[in-house]
């Protein structure tokens, strides 16, 4: 018995729309889901809007699903230019990464995690790394290499730590 959904299954599945977690799928095509926090959402709103007053003509889309040969994962937040968005339009989840890909951390997260799903979407396109900590510190990673920068590259003016007011 096969029991894997494909994205775009999970995605119209009427059971699965309004669940407090963040999906994804692993390698196999099961779904693996991780509870969120309340400041988790806040985060990510605050990086969107920044992202969006820095990156003008950019699209920022929350929660986007990229598939990658270890299954669809999830950034939390991403940024791409409006070309590359316009391409996919309308799909379940994107054959390739926004430029830069954010990862809001909370305590369920792993480094290891974190370094695969960064390798994962350098290898589908993703040019920048960035993580937020449950504290609101920003770490930003060049996604091919994994080093750390100082600031992104993409969007020099992105601040260092995110303050939920």
């Amino acid at each position: 018995m096969h029991t894997a959904m494909t994205w775009e299954q999970i995605c119209d599945d009427p059971h699965l729309r309004d669940l407090p977690f963040k999906i994804e799928q692993d390698r196999y095509g099961r779904i693996v889901m991780s509870p969120a926090r309340y400041d988790h959402g806040r985060y990510q709103g605050e990086i969107a809007k920044m992202l969006g007053l820095l990156l003008p003509g950019w699209a920022i889309p929350v929660e986007c699903g990229i598939e990658t040969p270890e299954g669809v994962k999830v950034s939390d937040v991403a940024a791409m230019t409006r070309d590359r968005d316009r391409r996919y339009r309308g799909v379940a989840s994107l054959p390739e990464a926004p430029d830069i890909c954010v990862e809001v951390l909370s305590w369920s997260n792993t480094p290891g995690e974190m370094d695969e799903k960064r390798r994962l979407y350098a290898a589908k396109g993703c040019r920048e790394f960035w993580t937020c900590s449950e504290e609101g510190q920003m770490t930003f990673r060049d996604a091919n290499t994994g080093q750390i920068l100082t600031q992104s590259g993409l969007c020099p003016g992105f601040p260092d730590a995110i303050r939920l007011d």
